[in-house]
């Protein structure tokens, strides 16, 4: 892995990034089961960077909060695997790219109810069900753990519950693919409580530099802002599922352009780690047609290319 970093300087780089790529016209798409994102100015752009020896450079909205939808994905997986916690759930749950809508009820049902990987949403309802047989509010529990791994990064992180009824009153399919789950004897919890719980934690407001610091233990062996998050073998291997699975059917695609693993959110935030260097997120809320930032996935492979960030 190489960085040509010496031109520019990393600010003056972000900078630039921030200027070619802020949306100029309203290209793109955002859900429309979500309402909450379709209030989302189009041209919003932000990135940060969080590095290992502790320095945080920004640009652009990247104060800004924005709803991290399924970024929370990864931070939900890495307290399922805190402590040894993670006994039975790779039973319930596989690590394997799904080659289909993020959403898909009929792969869920061809496969007896065990969710190709957990960054589908079947699979992150898995997740989610495990946290709850240890806390009856997962989604609380989710939200202290990345204000704490955020730490003094502007106002702290909050759950828009008013956005996250919204949420709840379109989650009808989030709902099918629970009582899928809980039909093949994969949920151990009533399913409306784990959707109820899913959507929630996918409400956390965060910023793109909040996001950048708290998920630095992903890039950083598994130690985080705060303290110890995982081992290195347990951060290497979320690390590893979210380059084969973090991007949903478009995860080929985005190793092809930007070469680092990324997960992504409908809110228009990726997420993306450079190991032993820095965090890195990007928000832009437009969405290609796979549910990724159009904006945000064209300036990884922009900065990726300037970089030389790259696992390959």
């Amino acid at each position: 892995m190489s960085t040509t970093l010496s031109a520019p300087p990393l600010g003056l780089l972000l900078e630039d990034i921030v200027r070619r790529h802020r949306p100029r016209q309203n290209a793109g798409n955002v859900p429309t089961n979500i309402p909450f994102l379709a209030t989302v100015p189009f041209d919003r752009f932000g990135i940060a960077v969080a590095t290992t020896s502790g320095e945080v450079y920004s640009s652009g909205d990247a104060g800004v909060p924005f709803s991290i939808q399924s970024i929370s994905k990864v931070f939900t997986l890495a307290m399922a695997l805190q402590g040894g916690r993670s006994a039975g759930l790779w039973s319930r749950v596989l690590r394997e790219p799904s080659g289909t809508s993020f959403n898909s009820l009929v792969q869920l049902e061809a496969e007896k109810g065990i969710p190709r990987n957990p960054f589908i949403n079947a699979g992150a309802l898995v997740v989610t069900d495990h946290l709850l047989e240890e806390t009856p509010d997962a989604a609380t529990q989710l939200l202290r753990f990345l204000t704490e791994q955020a730490g003094d990064a502007g106002p702290a992180p909050f759950i828009d519950e008013a956005a996250a009824a919204g949420e709840l009153d379109s989650s009808s399919r989030n709902l099918a693919l629970a009582h899928f789950l809980k039909d093949f004897a994969n949920l151990t919890r009533p399913a409306a409580v784990v959707v109820e719980n899913y959507v929630r934690q996918c409400s956390i407001m965060m910023t793109c530099v909040q996001l950048a610091r708290a998920g630095l233990f992903l890039a950083n062996n598994g130690q985080g802002t705060a303290g110890t998050v995982l081992s290195p073998s347990e951060a290497k291997r979320i690390g590893s599922i979210m380059l084969t699975c973090g991007m949903y059917d478009a995860a080929g695609e985005f190793a092809y352009r930007v070469g680092l693993p990324g997960k992504s959110g409908v809110g228009g935030g990726i997420l993306v780690i450079v190991p032993g260097q820095c965090a890195i997120c990007v928000w832009s809320p437009r969405l290609d047609a796979k549910g990724n930032s159009l904006a945000g996935t064209a300036a990884l492979a922009d900065l990726s290319d300037r970089t030389g960030w790259s696992v390959f």
